[in-house]
């Protein structure tokens, strides 16, 4: 599908009372091409049959993981060629959708139908580890910090400010969902420690890989450049990226790499917003794609990117 440049494409999103969903309804209402014809919330009592009858141009599911599959059902059976762009890791493991990481699949999700977001972490983690993927020795690495966002609006230890108060709290440390999700994407296993911290948004994940041969930094640095150089949401600098700079912004930011003295050991870190990059930002990137619109519309573009700070 793809929209003339004097139309606007009809859109529904479900699940906008959340931290994602009212962030993306942000950017929905400064974008220009969309018009908002459905906004409710998983609790406002409208059916999986009631949404898909108001046979929109595009829906984004930001629901909760486990609950999509009866809205593409019917949204489907109402009007087979609208895009659905969903928000939860319900299809990140299902071929027949498109996984929507436009840096890596920018070419697949042009036109799709059916787009899995990315989670926020297997975002950051990806996109820090992709230029080293074919340079590996064993599965990398890669412990990660999280805001409580993350864990959503429903109480539990992981958004509860008593447990959290100065403390960081591990959770699944093993088999995590964006772990296999990361793994399944880049083809290599991976080991993923994830953490909850008491500050609200963000995440930072330092990424550790051991290399088959030895290399030096200028050369693992190119590669960086090399990925990211025409990339306009990947900032690449040579400082490590922090939280507190990432808060609010729509792109990632990936820096900080050293290489041991041997060369046979590399660390890199990247940080994103959970709620924007990680999730908002690029569920409107994938929309634009798959609807014919220029990737970057309604995109905030105040930060320069931070290139220059390598040089």
């Amino acid at each position: 599908m793809t929209t003339p440049s004097n139309e606007r494409a009809s859109l529904g999103v479900i699940g906008s009372r959340g931290y994602v969903g009212k962030e993306l309804l942000a950017l929905v209402e400064g974008h220009g091409g969309f018009d908002l014809r459905l906004s409710v919330s998983a609790r406002d009592g409208k059916t999986p049959a009631d949404i898909a009858a108001e046979k929109l141009d595009a829906y984004v599911l930001a629901v909760p993981n486990g609950q999509s599959a009866a809205y593409v059902e019917a949204i489907t059976a109402a009007r087979p060629d609208a895009v659905i762009v969903d928000l939860g890791a319900d299809y990140r493991f299902d071929d027949a959708w498109v996984y929507g990481q436009p840096e890596r699949l920018r070419a697949k999700i042009a036109g799709a139908k059916h787009i899995a977001n990315p989670g926020c972490y297997a975002t950051a983690t990806q996109l820090a580890l992709s230029p080293l993927v074919s340079l590996l020795d064993g599965p990398p690495s890669a412990f990660g910090v999280s805001g409580y966002s993350g864990a959503g609006t429903t109480p539990s230890p992981k958004n509860d400010p008593a447990v959290l108060a100065d403390n960081l709290l591990p959770y699944s440390l093993t088999s995590h969902i964006h772990e296999r999700e990361v793994s399944r994407q880049l083809g290599c296993r991976l080991f993923f420690m994830p953490h909850v911290a008491p500050f609200f948004r963000g995440i930072t994940v330092t990424v550790s890989v051991a290399f088959r041969e030895a290399h030096e930094l200028p050369a693992i640095d190119a590669l960086y450049r090399a990925a990211y150089d025409a990339e306009p949401m990947v900032h690449y600098s040579k400082e490590a990226p922090l939280v507190r700079d990432i808060a609010g912004k729509h792109h990632v930011a990936i820096g900080g790499l050293d290489v041991s003295r041997d060369g046979q050991h590399a660390v890199v870190i990247a940080t994103i917003d959970n709620l924007l990059g990680g999730a908002a930002t690029q569920a409107v990137r994938n929309l634009n794609l798959a609807l014919g619109m220029p990737e970057l519309r309604g995109i905030p573009q105040s930060e320069a990117p931070l290139h220059a700070a390598t040089s």
